[in-house]
């Protein structure tokens, strides 16, 4: 019986001992991916696939001279263009004037962790190694990113075993269900690009967009819980145009997905448990009250439901906590949202 049990025990240690190590290799092959994407010459033509379209795209990306350049093009509809010049970012959009805002993120349809901190994700999501396949006409290594607590949506990613770029993403819900597809068609690394992308460095852009200075803002409501890992960003306070409806809203972010809450006055319009959900997008409003909740995000339905209820309101005012790109710091934004 003595044996059996030992034998069992270095089984399970075993098996225990290769989880870990597949997790240790995933991480490592993550990172690899990550540091190939910000300091290789490459373009990706890629297509992302939706449930009720399909978007195809070209990304580039430059390193010259320690200097970052980047260009996503919708290659379908009206002319739309994201640019990168170093941690300026421009954007050309249809039926708006082009600005440019200083920040190292193009808020664009990129392969998911193309540009995020992998270090600090792997204390919420599990890393796993699924094997070997074939994608754009490369054999990849397939990755599965998997939250640690299950309240968020997975990623399975595709990394090319000779570039380390991804070359597709998929996103899944907890019931195996994928919501989004990123597929890589063709790609090429070469310094040439380096060469095409340095002509944006004398391409006129609209100048930089000077936000006004953040403000200390106290509120009467706090969210009691969020999944782990995400953190509070910039709290706002703007007036709805038409309706003059007063409403204050918070985002939220793990480095990976984002969500934010929405608080005002319940009115003739608000309603009780109010769910939409659209591929990963999902909304969901609460009553509480005189006052209507709404969580809108990239997190599925039992999450947001959780998430709105956990609102808590005070009789006095608290501040809310945001994180700014130099730290921890209270901020606000008042005005009126168009």
């Amino acid at each position: 019986m003595k044996i059996i049990l030992i034998s069992v025990l270095t089984l399970f240690s075993l098996i225990q001992s290769q989880a870990s190590a597949e997790e240790h290799s995933a991480e490592a092959l993550l990172l690899q991916m990550n540091q190939a994407s910000q300091q290789l010459n490459y373009e990706l033509s890629y297509i992302l696939i939706k449930k009720n379209s399909i978007e195809p795209l070209v990304f580039r990306h430059a390193s010259v001279s320690g200097h970052r350049l980047a260009h996503l093009v919708y290659l379908s509809g009206p002319v739309r263009e994201v640019i990168r010049r170093g941690e300026v970012v421009s954007y050309i959009e249809p039926g708006m004037e082009p600005f440019s805002i200083q920040s190292g993120q193009m808020i664009a349809p990129l392969i998911p962790l193309l540009n995020s901190d992998i270090k600090t994700l792997s204390q919420y999501y599990d890393f796993v190694l699924m094997g070997r396949s074939r994608e754009a006409g490369s054999a990849s290594q397939v990755v599965r990113v998997v939250p640690k607590d299950g309240t968020r949506y997975s990623y399975m990613l595709w990394v090319d075993e000779k570039s380390s770029l991804p070359l597709r993403a998929d996103l899944v819900d907890r019931d195996g269900e994928v919501l989004e597809q990123y597929r890589t068609v063709s790609y090429s690394v070469n310094e040439k690009i380096a060469e095409y992308m340095s002509r944006l460095n004398d391409v006129e852009l609209p100048g930089v967009i000077t936000l006004p200075e953040s403000k200390t803002t106290v509120s009467s409501w706090q969210v009691g819980w969020i999944p782990d890992g995400f953190k509070p960003h910039n709290l706002h306070r703007y007036k709805m145009l038409k309706i003059e409806k007063l409403v204050e809203s918070q985002m939220y972010s793990d480095g990976l997905f984002n969500f934010s809450v929405y608080v005002s006055e319940r009115d003739s319009t608000s309603l009780q448990g109010h769910l939409v959900r659209q591929g990963r997008r999902t909304l969901q409003s609460y009553v509480k009250g005189n006052k209507e909740i709404t969580v809108v995000g990239d997190i599925p339905p039992e999450t947001a439901k959780h998430i709105a209820q956990s609102v808590v309101f005070n009789s006095g005012t608290v501040k809310q906590k945001a994180l700014s790109s130099k730290g921890e710091q209270p901020v606000t934004d008042e005005g009126t949202q168009p």
